[in-house]
């Protein structure tokens, strides 16, 4: 996404010298503004309302229901970005931890509304590396029937949209920036890492 607002903001979250409140506060922006664009093709419906003048022909959401998926622990810092926009989307959650030595991914918790399968599925994480985590959660929301599902991210690798493109050709990616490559299974030139950034942790 090319937009000045989101580019402007994502300097911010690549300096190393941004502290952890920044760089919370600024994903969230990020999130919110990338929402907009996300939600785009969210179909409409034609109804009429009362104004204080008269009858106006306008145009509502079509009913679609929302779910917001993070990938547990850094997917967290973009919910409450998109949540200010779709306040009555739910939340599920899909916790991963990638092994430090293989990066593969683990699933240890998935908790999804009971309806998923109505719902229009975002599932967040600020990167997109090896794809392996991405491809794992939308397995996981598939395997229990989610249907129309999108891949939101901030940083992402063309690695990795390789990948979740050859393992999911159903799924849109939405990413605020297209880095250069993988180095060790980080992004380079990245933000390094996004957990770590958001929660303060090491």
């Amino acid at each position: 996404m090319n937009h000045p607002l989101i580019q402007h903001k994502l300097s911010i979250i690549r300096d190393k010298n941004t502290g952890t409140n920044e760089f919370r506060e600024v994903v969230n922006e990020i999130a919110n503004l990338m929402a907009f664009e996300v939600t785009r093709d969210m179909p409409l419906k034609d109804v009429k309302v009362e104004t204080p003048m008269g009858i106006a022909n306008v145009q509502k959401l079509a009913g679609k229901k929302v779910a917001v998926v993070p990938i547990l622990r850094a997917g967290i810092g973009m919910v409450d970005g998109i949540l200010s926009l779709i306040p009555s989307a739910r939340v599920g959650h899909i916790g991963m931890y990638r092994d430090e030595k293989t990066f593969e991914p683990h699933e240890y918790f998935v908790k999804l509304p009971s309806d998923i399968e109505d719902r229009e599925v975002l599932v967040v994480d600020p990167m997109l590396a090896t794809g392996g985590s991405a491809i794992m959660a939308i397995d996981a929301l598939k395997k229990r029937g989610a249907k129309n599902i999108k891949f939101v991210c901030l940083v992402a690798a063309p690695e990795g949209v390789k990948a979740l493109e050859k393992a999911h050709p159903d799924i849109d990616i939405y990413a605020a920036a297209l880095d250069e490559k993988l180095d060790d299974g980080y992004i380079v030139p990245g933000l390094g890492d996004a957990g770590d950034r958001l929660f303060g942790t090491k």
